[in-house]
């Protein structure tokens, strides 16, 4: 494995989660192949302890009135690739939920409803992962299947324009059905497109997403934002897809703290980069992962970005999906508000590697009894606040020396 790129998206996306009170079914988060071979190296469990803190401090005029959704936390995700557990959070629970998407939340109590001027409020959460060897399926672009062979109630889920999938933009259509040039077999205009990836965009870094248009015209962007306009592309074409986000355990990497949005967002990272990718349904595999800017070992051939693409690391946790929500848009808005009101936010992450264990809560006290002190240790007045999604954050920085490994955010 070569060394990781720059895991560096420039900035963080403080991202505030749409609650959804429902029993939506996470439908995305298992995976679900045939023929599968095991990731060359992984035979055995892997635990990770990953923790979250967040600040926030009012230094304006007017008084920051928490929502539900400022309340909300991620809970990630449990599938047939990793397991994970909410261990420890600074305020009681009020209830667990789904966001638009499908992901699961949980929503503290607060002891406050409101933050007023001059007032500082944190919260601390930490989980408890258990990562599994991978399993992929045994591609091969002889044995793929077309586009009528996929499902079309997976189209209609997957294959909407929403408001950060422009299908209906003339140019991305003219652009995707010229790659794909009358090819029906999925797995092939997948390859078709990612070659054209290789030649035509460069890994460029900004502190807020781009649309996939803005892409487009720009022929730059960093691992969301490539991931955006394939999803487009294929979405264009019938082909389900949807954007998934994760986090990369770094211990090599020393700690870093940057400063984007004028100011206003604080970001630490010690061990840990935050990364997207794509999500494809390719027939008769299934979903497949499909990555722009951090290949494991290098994009020698095309259908490397799914073979070796991050998430097929154990080293890789899965964290949220978006297929509905409009990604963009909200990290803009959030930035405005910040920036517009005066407010200041900082998030540390930290992820780090553990005993791989299954027995719970109390054990996991017993292995590391530090863990409920470093989570609820926070300055000032505690409070939960907006579902930080530190997204745009770091990634990998060796990549920008090494092209042929992307690992951006």
């Amino acid at each position: 494995m070569t060394s990781l790129g720059k895991l560096h998206k420039g900035a963080i996306i403080v991202k505030r989660m749409t609650i959804v009170v429902s029993t939506l079914f996470l439908l995305l988060s298992t995976l679900t192949f045939t023929g599968f071979v095991v990731v060359k190296g992984e035979t055995e469990e892997v635990g990770f302890i990953v923790k979250m803190s967040v600040t926030y401090c009012n230094n304006g005029t007017e008084n920051w009135a928490f929502t539900e959704e400022d309340r909300a936390i991620s809970l990630f995700m449990n599938n047939t690739w990793q397991t994970v557990q909410l261990i420890n959070h600074s305020y009681r629970l009020d209830n667990t939920t789904f966001d638009e998407d499908g992901n699961p939340m949980a929503v503290l109590q607060f002891p406050k409803s409101q933050l007023n001027l001059g007032e500082n409020i944190s919260y601390a959460v930490t989980y408890y992962a258990l990562s599994k060897p991978r399993l992929l399926p045994d591609i091969k672009e002889e044995n793929s299947s077309t586009l009528n062979d996929i499902p079309e109630e997976l189209k209609k889920s997957y294959c909407g324009e929403g408001d950060t999938w422009l299908v209906n933009d003339s140019e991305l259509r003219d652009l995707a059905y010229g790659i794909a040039k009358g090819e029906t077999k999925v797995l092939i205009i997948v390859k078709n497109f990612i070659t054209w990836f290789r030649a035509n965009v460069t890994y460029a870094t900004k502190d807020t997403p781009r649309y996939p248009n803005e892409t487009y015209v720009e022929r730059k962007g960093d691992c969301d934002d490539q991931a955006i306009l394939f999803i487009t592309l294929c979405r264009i074409l019938g082909i389900p897809s949807f954007l998934q986000i994760g986090c990369i355990h770094m211990p090599k990497r020393s700690p870093t703290q940057d400063t984007y949005w004028e100011g206003h967002l604080t970001t630490s990272l010690k061990h840990i980069g935050w990364h997207g990718w794509a999500m494809v349904y390719i027939p008769p595999w299934g979903w497949l992962p499909v990555d722009f800017t951090y290949v494991i070992g290098g994009l020698d051939d095309p259908l490397d970005a799914i073979k070796r693409a991050a998430v097929t690391s154990q080293t890789t946790l899965q964290y949220m999906n978006i297929s509905q929500m409009d990604y963009v848009a909200s990290s803009r808005m959030y930035s405005d508000f910040l920036k517009n009101s005066d407010f200041y936010v900082y998030t540390q992450d930290e992820m780090m590697e553990v005993p791989p264990t299954n027995h719970g809560n109390d054990t996991l006290e017993k292995l590391f009894p530090w863990i409920p002190f470093i989570a609820t240790v926070v300055v000032a007045v505690t409070v939960a606040g907006i579902f930080v999604y530190v997204w745009k954050r770091e990634k990998p920085k060796e990549i920008e020396s090494n092209p042929s490994l992307t690992f951006r955010a």
